[in-house]
């Protein structure tokens, strides 16, 4: 059963303001990929739109601008390996899906496929075309048309990461395979003024 539950779009510029690496998924007829990318960010609120950086030459890039939409996942500190893998290999050799037991399921609105399998979150999000900024520095913006998070981690609008939900704290790529847990959290004190 699914711990996943929608999340307001206004506050799904939360679900990756801190710079989680996600998983891109993409799609289009019997075509599908995932990639991890470690740059992502909102750019605006209302509507809520993301900004992502995906390379003009990889497979992910083809089938998103065939379909229009993609999927942002947000994987768990337990899909470390899973995310190291896929963003290692090319879905133009492979389906990644088949090859490394990933489960998905299809978005309601775009039918992107979604991850929940050890993510915190997604987002389902339809491609705004910007030719000029994805050609010379290969960003997408995008809007988001629906958001979920894993009630354990992320609710009522906010993040709560603590030792009972570890495995799903948000990961962070330091580069050449190794990852940053999100962890520690601390409360912000109002300051005397």
């Amino acid at each position: 059963m699914s711990r996943f539950v929608p999340v307001a779009l206004e506050h799904a510029s939360r679900l990756v303001n801190h710079g989680p690496t996600v998983l891109v998924t993409s799609a289009h007829g019997e075509r599908r990929n995932i990639m991890a990318a470690a740059w992502s960010m909102p750019v605006e609120f209302t509507p809520p739109r993301i900004a992502i950086v995906i390379d003009k030459s990889t497979y992910t890039r083809e089938l998103i601008a065939a379909s229009g939409s993609f999927g942002v996942c947000v994987p768990g500190a337990a899909a470390i390996d899973l995310t190291y893998a896929v963003g290692t290999a090319s879905g133009r050799d492979i389906d990644k899906f088949d090859a490394f037991g990933i489960q998905s399921t299809k978005g309601q609105i775009l039918g992107v496929p979604l991850i929940e399998q050890d993510c915190a979150a997604w987002l389902e999000c339809r491609l705004i075309s910007e030719p000029h900024t994805e050609a010379a520095y290969d960003t997408c913006f995008a809007e988001v048309v629906a958001a979920a998070a894993d009630e354990r981690v992320f609710a009522n609008g906010h993040w709560s990461l603590d030792e009972s939900n570890a495995e799903l704290h948000t990961i962070h790529h330091l580069g050449a395979g190794k990852f940053a847990r999100a962890s520690d959290v601390r409360q912000a004190r109002a300051l005397p003024r």
